[in-house]
């Protein structure tokens, strides 16, 4: 399972897919990661910052989506006051 973060005010907001079903090009796990993709753009155009996480690894700041990575976590740009 993929699985992208976005950490907010709120807490996080999550989307999920099937790595195995994108393979198989299961029309609802092609959706998530379209929808993953949107947001994770979306999110660094505002200064977010992503990071790579996978099991057993050191995290991974990433600048593209990976479909591929266990989870995608993303950081919203701390502003200073």
């Amino acid at each position: 399972m993929g699985m992208l973060r976005v950490m907010s005010r709120r807490g996080d907001d999550r989307v999920t897919w099937d790595e195995q079903k994108v393979l198989t090009g299961d029309p609802e796990a092609m959706a998530a990661v379209r929808e993953a993709e949107r947001i994770f753009a979306q999110e660094r155009a505002k200064g977010a910052a992503a990071f790579r996480i996978d099991a057993g690894r050191p995290a991974q700041r990433i600048e593209r989506f990976d479909a591929t990575a266990e989870q995608i976590i993303m950081v919203p740009r701390v502003v200073g006051g």
